[in-house]
């Protein structure tokens, strides 16, 4: 089967949800790669003859967002901090000391802005609702945040993607797939760098909560 078959076999009902809910749950706070699906969903969307409609796609991964983020601030405003300490004693890697370190000081520097710019980064986008909930945000404030932060975003992704493909297929439409991979790949490439100095600050808090305690 050809990938241009397997493509139109896909509904674009299932495209949708897919989409908005692989994001909500990645807001809500699951590690998951909600980004990498709002940009393979806006591809397909720069595909003319397929069905999937981007404005179909960008409001999915809005919904998803705002959902998942307001239950994970509900979440963690009824446990509080103590349930990030679990968190990272089960999954270190995600929810560790720096990693929680990192994103309190986020909100202590940004607010309530610490919502709206935590949707553009990874390790914020998944611990912005419940962190936001367990430090006793207002409600009404981080709500604001989160479905701006939420339509900039997902809004703003998939046009951009959306456009690039339509011009990669447009001037390059031989080797379209070639171009949007390539453009894929410079956003992976663009993403692992700021993901690779706020995983040099989230190590450099994790080696000072494992120093020991000096000897009186």
């Amino acid at each position: 089967m050809s990938v241009d078959v397997l493509l139109h076999s896909i509904p674009p009902v299932l495209v949708y949800l897919l989409v908005g809910g692989v994001i909500g749950l990645e807001s809500l706070g699951i590690p998951l790669p909600g980004e990498l699906m709002l940009v393979g969903a806006a591809l397909l969307s720069s595909r003319h003859e397929l069905a999937v409609d981007p404005a179909g796609v960008a409001l999915a991964a809005i919904i998803g967002a705002i959902i998942g983020d307001s239950i994970g601030y509900s979440i963690g405003r009824r446990f509080g901090m103590p349930l990030f300490d679990r968190l990272g004693r089960r999954f270190p890697n995600h929810f560790g000391p720096g990693h929680i370190a990192f994103a309190e000081r986020s909100f202590g520097r940004w607010g309530t802005s610490a919502v709206f710019f935590g949707r553009f980064i990874a390790l914020l986008r998944i611990l912005a609702g419940p962190l936001a909930g367990a430090l006793k945000m207002p409600y009404r404030h981080f709500l604001a945040a989160n479905v701006l932060g939420a339509i900039c975003w997902a809004g703003g992704t998939t046009a951009l993607v959306y456009y690039a493909g339509v011009a990669a297929e447009h001037w390059l439409s031989r080797f379209s797939w070639v171009a949007m991979l390539i453009a894929v790949l410079g956003g992976l490439v663009a993403t692992i760098a700021l993901r690779g100095r706020i995983g040099a600050q989230i190590a450099e808090m994790n080696a000072r909560y494992q120093e020991p305690d000096p000897v009186e």
